[in-house]
């Protein structure tokens, strides 16, 4: 994946993980998604034209696009006002592509650490899946403590790696990635539970 591109999904990311907390309105949020997602597209496309026909370049910027659709699903929808069962049910279709794509990391491109992070953006997008496409709103504040947490540390860290030449890839160095998301995934469940429990204590505070 591009480092550059990948820089700024961290920053798309962390923007939408604060709208689904509610700190963002969705049409302030949707301005950057748009800028991200022509990047997603643009990017992938200019890589495949210059590929010449090398598969294993088509196939490195073939997963640029899901991020590009996303971002621009998300943006056109925020302005819009559409309805968010489309973005949720098309993130099914990116959740499976990822899991794919991790597969690919791990086993066609000796790429442990990216193969965590695509599982990890699996999840991502199967939580959108939950919460957009199947209205599993309990979900929302969860899913975006996730996407917040999980933001930078599977996108900017890596994009700043990259982009310095300090980038590595090995099997403890993936199981350290894999151990991070974990602990960042229950840091996003405790603080879920934490806000619910003091909405329950103002609840009963005020009766």
């Amino acid at each position: 994946m591009g480092n550059v591109g990948l820089l700024y999904v961290g920053a798309a990311l962390m923007i939408n993980g604060l709208m689904l907390l509610g700190r963002i309105p969705p049409r302030s949020a949707a301005v950057l998604n748009l800028f991200v997602g022509a990047l997603q597209c643009v990017t992938p496309t200019v890589l495949i034209a210059q590929a010449n026909g090398n598969p294993d370049a088509i196939l490195a910027a073939s997963g640029l696009y899901l991020f590009g659709f996303t971002y621009l699903y998300v943006g056109i929808a925020n302005l819009a006002g559409l309805a968010p069962e489309g973005i949720g049910w098309f993130s099914l279709f990116v959740a499976g592509a990822a899991v794919v794509y991790a597969g690919i990391a791990f086993w066609h491109d000796n790429d442990p650490v990216f193969g965590v992070i695509w599982l990890s953006w699996a999840l991502l997008w199967t939580l959108f899946f939950l919460v957009l496409g199947l209205g599993k709103e309990r979900l929302t504040r969860f899913t975006g403590w996730t996407v917040l947490l999980l933001s930078q540390p599977t996108c900017t860290v890596p994009a700043f790696l990259g982009l310095t030449g300090a980038y590595r890839s090995d099997a403890g160095t993936a199981l350290l990635a894999a151990a991070i998301a974990v602990v960042l995934v229950a840091a996003a469940g405790s603080l879920d539970v934490l806000k619910t429990q003091s909405e329950k204590r103002s609840l009963h505070a005020t009766r």
